[in-house]
């Protein structure tokens, strides 16, 4: 067999060559996720990067495409056919999926106000920090399982990953490498040098962008995750929060619950005229070794939720 094109998709997905289908689907949705312009309007790159995920996708679904690109056969594009399924826009990411996995359109769902992305913006930071509600936005796909000697984790500072800088590298077989990382570059982005490593092998640079405060850049984006008490996240609070220009309070509104997203406008960094936003995933962290008096109130909040499902039921049945 003949290497595959000069793009490799498994790649672009984050796996394995002959990965099953499951792990395809999950990947793609991963990614697709992560790339969607829609949910990267401060990033120039996402709208190309989205494309290839789903061109990805598309050959290593279909198994004649797949066939075609695994033997090297040069295959003409939905673009240069007419088909090129963006050529007048990108669709919402929802009804994306539900067409290209032929799921039934789903009720609207109702959304409070603190969710409504189309409400002004209030006033900027004073001494609080209102945290706007934003959809989520799932991690960078862990990277893929590679041998030590194929894969390198070159570390950053945020400036460095924003603009590029050049990177030395010596290989185990001595072979020493310059690369220059590209600009707007991410925590967990990994870099292919193709044919570098001892036998014409790849060799992976995993480049990792993160702050001694736990700040994880991403682009112009800075993601941080705020741990939070089950009271504080049910009643609401006020936390401080790092960022790149130094700490800010937050409120915490009443009903959070682990994964929810609060937006920092603004607070990300800033390249030419764009400036990136600062996500603040809400994760709940319960208590190792409660008290008895501790233990007693969660079993108490336990039955009552218990009663409350139960009345809710009846009424359901009556």
């Amino acid at each position: 067999m003949s290497e595959p094109g000069s793009i490799n998709h498994w790649a672009v997905l984050g796996l394995d060559p002959g990965s099953d289908a499951s792990s395809l689907k999950r990947a793609f949705r991963q990614q697709a996720r992560r790339w969607h312009p829609d949910l990267n309007g401060d990033d120039p790159h996402a709208e190309e990067q989205f494309k290839a995920v789903n061109e990805a996708y598309a050959v290593l679904s279909d198994p004649q495409r797949r066939q075609q690109w695994e033997a090297g056969l040069d295959e003409a594009t939905a673009a240069s056919a007419g088909l090129d399924p963006f050529a007048t826009g990108f669709p919402d990411f929802e009804d994306y999926l539900d067409v290209l996995f032929h799921r039934e359109r789903r009720r609207p769902r109702h959304q409070d106000a603190d969710e409504d992305f189309s409400a002004p913006e209030p006033e900027p930071f004073r001494e609080y920090g209102t945290g706007e509600v934003t959809p989520p936005v799932p991690p960078p796909p862990p990277p893929v399982v590679a041998s030590e000697e194929l894969e390198s984790v070159v570390n950053l500072t945020p400036e460095q990953a924003l603009e590029g800088v050049r990177v030395e590298l010596d290989l185990p077989d001595g072979t020493a490498i310059e690369v220059w990382t590209p600009p707007m570059a991410g925590d967990g982005w990994r870099l292919r040098l193709a044919g570098v490593a001892p036998g014409g092998r790849d060799h992976f640079l995993q480049l990792r962008v993160r702050t001694d405060e736990g700040l994880r850049i991403d682009g112009l984006r800075v993601h941080y995750q705020l741990e939070l008490s089950p009271a504080e996240g049910a009643l609401g609070c006020t936390a401080v929060v790092p960022t790149l220009d130094g700490p800010v309070q937050l409120r915490i509104p009443p009903g959070s619950s682990s994964g929810r997203l609060l937006r920092l406008r603004s607070r990300g960094l800033t390249r030419m005229e764009q400036r990136g936003d600062q996500l603040v995933e809400i994760r709940l962290v319960v208590p190792q070794g409660l008290t008895e008096a501790e233990e007693a109130l969660y079993r108490r909040l336990q039955q009552l939720a218990e009663e409350i499902d139960g009345e809710r039921e009846r009424s359901v049945n009556q």
